[in-house]
């Protein structure tokens, strides 16, 4: 139940008493999403990692806190379909592009877009909350298809670093909705 109103207009009104349709599954709810525990975090590349928020099976999407501690790199793909981002901390942009994000800064990255992810060395961890939807296709230097990466590759991903760190799969399973 959400923290008791004390003065607020809305405070007399009692919550929906049946909230869920059936079949229905529970909000994800993280406290401290971007929290610094490093365990939380699974390594992406050898120099970024990512912690899940939100994993959709079913529709091949996931929400992460993408993040490098210092200079980090996510090799060069293609998104067939949209991706949204917010900078929460540090700098990063891409090869490609004539901008570079940082604290606050949104990006919305149109499906067909090739691109190489890079993050500098900022007083301040790079930190970015993604919206994945669909795989990464993995490019070689000259923007050709070389693998992919999707949804049931970062499952894979997640699960074998948690169970390594000691928090279990489990916890990474309690994010798919």
């Amino acid at each position: 139940m959400v923290e008791k109103a004390s003065s607020e207009f809305w405070r007399d009104i009692p919550p929906i008493p049946n909230p869920f349709k059936p079949y229905a599954l529970p909000e994800a709810y993280i406290k401290n999403a971007a929290d610094d525990d490093i365990r939380l975090y699974a390594p992406f590349t050898d120099t970024v990692s990512s912690r899940p928020l939100w994993i959709s099976p079913s529709e091949n999407r996931w929400s992460d806190i993408l993040m490098a501690t210092s200079a980090g790199l996510v090799n060069r793909h293609y998104h067939p379909h949209e991706i949204f981002a917010y900078t929460l901390s540090g700098k990063w942009g891409y090869l490609e592009h004539d901008w570079t994000a940082t604290a606050g800064d949104f990006v919305f990255e149109t499906p067909g877009e090739g691109h190489t992810l890079v993050a500098f060395e900022h007083q301040e961890p790079m930190r970015a909350f993604f919206i994945v939807h669909g795989p990464l296709i993995w490019l070689d230097e000259e923007g050709k298809p070389d693998g992919y990466f999707d949804v049931h590759d970062y499952i894979a991903m997640c699960e074998a670093h948690y169970e390594k760190v000691g928090l279990g799969k489990e916890r990474v399973r309690a994010l798919i909705r």
